[in-house]
């Protein structure tokens, strides 16, 4: 997408951290703006952005971890705007934990909001790009959890790897299909986002606060952990720049952390000669 001014931008997650910044920029460049998110207080915020920049929005309150609310959001934007130009599939949480004590609800509720709400959106999106006859885009925000693994968060990994490989399998399929639509995916280190506040944004079908896990040390030292890297990660000022930039040149994968790139060469290294995840190498890395 070389063009942004009145092109409509269907973005979720948009109250906090990435869809905050790249939905004010779209609005910089004259995008329309669908903004999603269940925090529709904070989502305030981005929607006055918007409007001060002199763009049309429109705000949705939606919770993404349901296909009816995917479905109703998609059709408000399209009654208001009539199309969906650019689709950013941002929402996401992030739920440390090991594989033998993490709940089987938290299992859930990540795939429902990394990987499930993308296929929600995109199973919409994709047929009325293809209707439009003009030139689309998507962006699956995803993680460099998606590319390389590292300990004590395999519910995030999964739900990760899973958006990567649906979003290139995806590609593939849209260039069979002749479809003038472009895929991207998004796959960012550690920024300092909202995203270690993910309990704040609980659903009440993922709750179960009798649930002793909820009080235990594993639980506690995942959230401390969480904080930890998002708070000391990179600033997430130059992460919109990044993405429109990667739009413009149609690039598939967008990373925002070089330093992250010997891990990803060393898994693809592993995988080809018969290696096996070894914890040492994440000594002094995680």
């Amino acid at each position: 997408m070389k063009d942004f001014k009145n092109k409509v931008m269907f973005i979720t997650g948009a109250a906090h951290g990435f869809g905050q910044v790249i939905a004010e920029e779209g609005a910089k460049r004259g995008m329309k703006l669908a903004l999603v998110d269940m925090d529709e207080d904070a989502l305030k915020d981005t929607y006055q952005a918007a409007i001060d920049a002199g763009t049309e929005a429109m705000m949705i309150g939606a919770d993404v971890t349901k296909e009816a609310d995917v479905d109703a959001a998609i059709d408000k934007a399209m009654a208001k705007f009539g199309q969906i130009d650019l689709l950013i599939n941002n929402a996401g949480i992030a739920l440390p934990g090991r594989m033998w004590e993490l709940p089987t609800r938290d299992w859930e509720w990540i795939m429902h909001v990394n990987l499930m709400s993308q296929v929600y959106a995109m199973q919409r999106v994709i047929p009325i790009m293809m209707k439009q006859k003009t030139h689309g885009d998507i962006l699956n925000v995803a993680s460099i959890a998606g590319l390389v693994d590292t300990p004590g968060m395999p519910s995030y990994h999964a739900s990760k790897f899973a958006s990567v490989g649906m979003t290139e399998a995806t590609a593939y399929d849209l260039q069979r299909a002749k479809a003038d639509i472009s895929m991207h995916v998004m796959c960012p280190g550690f920024v300092q986002t909202d995203l270690y506040h993910t309990e704040n944004h609980r659903p009440a079908q993922y709750t179960d606060k009798s649930d002793p896990y909820y009080q235990s040390e594993a639980y506690l030292k995942g959230q401390q952990f969480a904080k930890y890297v998002i708070t000391n990660g990179k600033p997430i000022d130059s992460i919109a720049d990044t993405v429109f930039k990667a739009l413009e040149d149609n690039r598939f994968y967008i990373l925002t952390h070089p330093e992250f790139n010997p891990l990803i060469a060393d898994r693809v290294h592993r995988i080809v000669n018969d290696g096996a995840p070894d914890v040492s190498v994440m000594n002094g890395i995680m």
